[in-house]
């Protein structure tokens, strides 16, 4: 197999720490915000989450690219990260499901991937410091002109980039397989003899294990863009709705905003992560940045209601602030148990419920997957159900 010549690599944060490399992904350059995950595998999968839109990746975890890449663990159909980072790269992967390698996944891409950082030391400063805009380059082996090209990049506060990454048009998921809409929204009709529950999700950078999962529980899940409006979906007449993940500030996607708070009370609705964060604010209250954000595998929260503790999957960088949402009948259900932050959130009135992190682990553990059940449990019980 042929390998790519190494080059040298330089990642220089805006707060002017430098840290060297080698690419095996050969030139490029790019800028974006740099965070740490703390998975041992799921390489493939994190690659491909559309929440890590506009992001530079620093694995923990040492050893990346042992078991290569297949076409079936991917969470979206591209490469979302802006550049992979990682300490040792293995160019030769042992795994019977591998059908090329991360070097050759990532060229195809244009993604640069760099090995030969230190991880622990990048991780341990983002801890300390915070996640923070980076330039990383094999092009510009200048610190100083690197360093000010990172301040110069965007900022993650206030930038949309549901944007970037929502789909052109609606798509039923069936079998899991995405089907395009032949017609517009308009001249839909719920295909007959499938699921129990006829579910609306919003594609605000959906996974693909999100609809496997919904899929699972019984549900016949029509996507549709970010931009859908409350009009749109009342005229669909769904059992549920649901509200996907994504990248970006929460607060900077005020079209969704405005579709859930025509859409609260309606019909049972159910949100993770950046939806959760949406659902959030279409209540009334506030979001926040998290100074290193929670991405990972191992994350443990509270059920509060039960007191039983799941360890959970979770990419996010922004957090819902519960105290802005006093008063407005809504109960705090999940905490995590590593920063005390909102995790879960539960109306006492309407059919609404959400959670920060991603109940369709993909990669992770499956502590929370009983969370579809609870929404088809939902619909059944507000008698939307088939």
């Amino acid at each position: 197999m042929e390998t790519c010549e190494r080059l040298k690599a330089i990642l220089a944060l805006e707060d002017g720490k430098v840290f060297e490399g080698w690419s095996f992904t050969g030139h490029g350059e790019v800028v974006g915000e740099v965070v740490f995950n703390t998975s041992m595998t799921g390489y493939q999968e994190i690659l491909t989450d559309p929440s890590y839109c506009g992001q530079m990746v620093t694995m923990t975890y040492p050893l990346i690219g042992n078991y290569g890449i297949n076409h079936e663990d991917v969470e979206s159909e591209r490469i979302q990260v802006s550049g992979f980072l990682i300490r040792e790269y293995q160019e030769y992967p042992s795994n019977w499901r591998a059908e090329k390698t991360l070097r050759e996944y990532l060229v195809e891409a244009g993604v640069p991937g760099v090995e030969g950082i230190d991880t622990r030391a990048l991780t341990r400063h983002i801890r300390l410091a915070g996640a923070m805009k980076g330039a990383l380059s094999t092009l510009d082996l200048d610190p100083d002109s690197l360093v000010e090209k990172a301040r110069n990049a965007p900022d993650m506060i206030g930038l949309d980039l549901v944007k970037e990454v929502t789909s052109s048009k609606p798509f039923l998921w069936m079998d899991g397989t995405k089907i395009p809409l032949d017609s517009s929204l308009e001249k839909f009709h719920w295909p007959e003899g499938r699921g129990k529950y006829r579910v609306v999700a919003i594609d605000y950078g959906v996974k693909f294990n999100i609809l496997r999962q919904l899929e699972r529980a019984g549900c016949t899940v029509l996507v549709v863009p970010a931009h859908a409006s409350a009009r749109d979906i009342e005229g669909l007449g769904p059992d549920g709705l649901f509200l996907s993940n994504g990248p970006g500030d929460p607060a900077a996607v005020t079209y969704a905003v405005e579709t859930i708070r025509e859409q609260l009370g309606k019909r049972p609705t159910f949100g993770i992560c950046l939806g959760h964060q949406l659902i959030g604010l279409a209540l009334g209250g506030r979001t926040f940045k998290l100074k290193f954000g929670h991405r990972g595998a191992n994350q443990p929260v509270k059920d509060i209601s039960t007191g039983k503790v799941e360890i959970t999957s979770q990419n996010h960088g922004f957090c819902v602030d519960m105290d802005s949402l006093k008063g407005q009948q809504v109960e705090l259900s999940h905490i995590n148990l590593n920063d005390n932050t909102l995790e879960g959130l539960v109306h006492q009135e309407i059919p609404l419920f959400s959670v920060q992190y991603h109940p369709e682990a993909a990669p992770g553990p499956h502590d929370a997957s009983y969370l579809f059940g609870r929404f088809t449990r939902m619909m059944e019980e507000w008698g939307t159900g088939r």
